[in-house]
């Protein structure tokens, strides 16, 4: 490497602090400013553990479960069209298996398989254990799909990109710390179990909280696996705004109201806890001039947005399934749309794993940078992950 080259990682690092520095006031100030401009009291929501139940939810509405389902049915249909978009076009055949599959993933899917028994049922002698499944569990899941992965290609985040694979677990913890702290502010879900002191229960959460970014972006290596699932993606609707810098400070604008608006009108700005973050990290990059996870539909490639979007709602499904039965677990408490549950979930709240999808792409893109790893153009910024084949 170079000295310039140096020069410009470094750079670019203290970007990427800045950025995060920016991101952290917002998500953690905001919503505290909400808070204060409505008079409520800013200590209850700073409670460690979190135990008070203070936001009184809303009713089920007809009104308001038509219009979110109606915006849903929208972007569904505009995804639709995305794919069918792609396929105008002669599409590959299926990709068949390059490996076998490895011995680490059998190990993986047996212990899968031990983990949810254990987490569905109630046996005397692991009673002293069974609060805490969630995490082999997971850890498995993300063994198993890596393993499937290196199925098809020969290679996987864990095996290959094994120093980012790793690094994903303490961002990814810090990640979801950052949507519990704005749950806070809605209390759209709460967990049901035994109360535990600040640190047991910051330990305690932090574990099971390390495996979303690696599940999420695993998945989303074993979706890109497949040429026809790319195909169709890559070479869809073209969408390149006239003036982008504007339209990012409108979203900037935008997404930092919605933060804001959480603690001044919950029951209102409640699915806004799952926009405004990608929104204000892909605003920052834009008016910085550098590339992000959705630089590529410019050029009419959806692959890594939708495939990022697929895996949080494949991880989503899992999540929700497996948590139903478990000893401790969470539960729902949505506004307006609480009804017609798919396990706890409330039917139309899966919606919310897209954004959550492409707010993990978003930052894995920024650990790529950060990392200095010359996969980020694969991964991140250019829309071209490395689970894809070269021929």
């Amino acid at each position: 490497m170079t000295i310039a080259s140096r020069l410009r990682s470094l750079h670019y690092g203290w970007v990427i602090i800045a950025v995060g520095g920016f991101v952290l006031f917002a998500c953690l100030g905001l919503p505290l400013l909400g808070v204060y401009l409505a008079g409520h009291p800013v200590g209850r929501y700073l409670e460690f553990p979190p135990r008070a139940i203070y936001v009184q939810h809303a009713p089920f509405s007809r009104v308001a479960f038509g219009g979110y389902a109606v915006a849903i049915v929208a972007v569904l249909l505009f995804l639709v069209q995305l794919w069918r978009k792609g396929r105008e076009k002669p599409l590959p055949g299926p990709m068949l298996p390059v490996m076998p599959f490895p011995w680490w993933g059998w190990l993986g899917l047996t212990g899968n398989l031990i983990f949810w028994v254990l987490a569905w049922t109630r046996f005397p002698w692991f009673s002293a254990w069974q609060l805490h499944t969630f995490t082999p569990l997971w850890l498995c899941f993300v063994v198993v799909v890596n393993a499937m992965t290196y199925r098809l290609k020969g290679r996987s985040l864990m095996t290959h990109e094994t120093r980012f694979f790793l690094a994903l677990f303490p961002v990814s913890s810090s990640f979801w710390w950052f949507f519990e702290y704005l749950n806070r502010f809605v209390q759209n879900w709460h967990y049901l179990g035994p109360e535990y002191g600040a640190w047991q229960y910051f330990w305690l959460a932090t574990l099971p909280f390390s495996t979303v970014l690696p599940a999420v972006l695993s998945v989303r290596e074993w979706l890109l696996c497949h040429p026809r699932f790319n195909a169709a993606l890559e070479r869809s609707i073209r969408i390149q705004p006239a003036h982008p810098r504007a339209l990012a400070w409108l979203a900037l604008v935008g997404a930092a109201a919605g933060l804001t608006g959480i603690g001044v009108y919950p029951n209102l700005f409640f699915s806004l806890l799952w926009v405004s973050p990608g929104l204000i990290l892909l605003s920052l990059q834009v008016l910085s001039g550098k590339r992000h996870a959705l630089s590529a539909i410019a050029h009419g490639d959806w692959s890594l947005a939708v495939s990022s979007a697929v895996a949080a709602l494949i991880c989503g499904w899992f999540w929700e399934m497996w948590n139903y039965y478990s000893l401790a677990k969470w539960q729902y408490s949505i506004p307006y749309v609480n009804r017609f549950h798919l396990f706890e979930m409330p039917l139309l709240g899966y919606a919310g794993y897209l954004p959550f999808g492409l707010e993990c792409a978003v930052v894995a893109g920024l650990l790529l940078d950060f990392m200095g790893s010359g996969k980020n153009h694969e991964m991140g910024a250019r829309g071209t992950p490395p689970g894809r084949n070269e021929a």
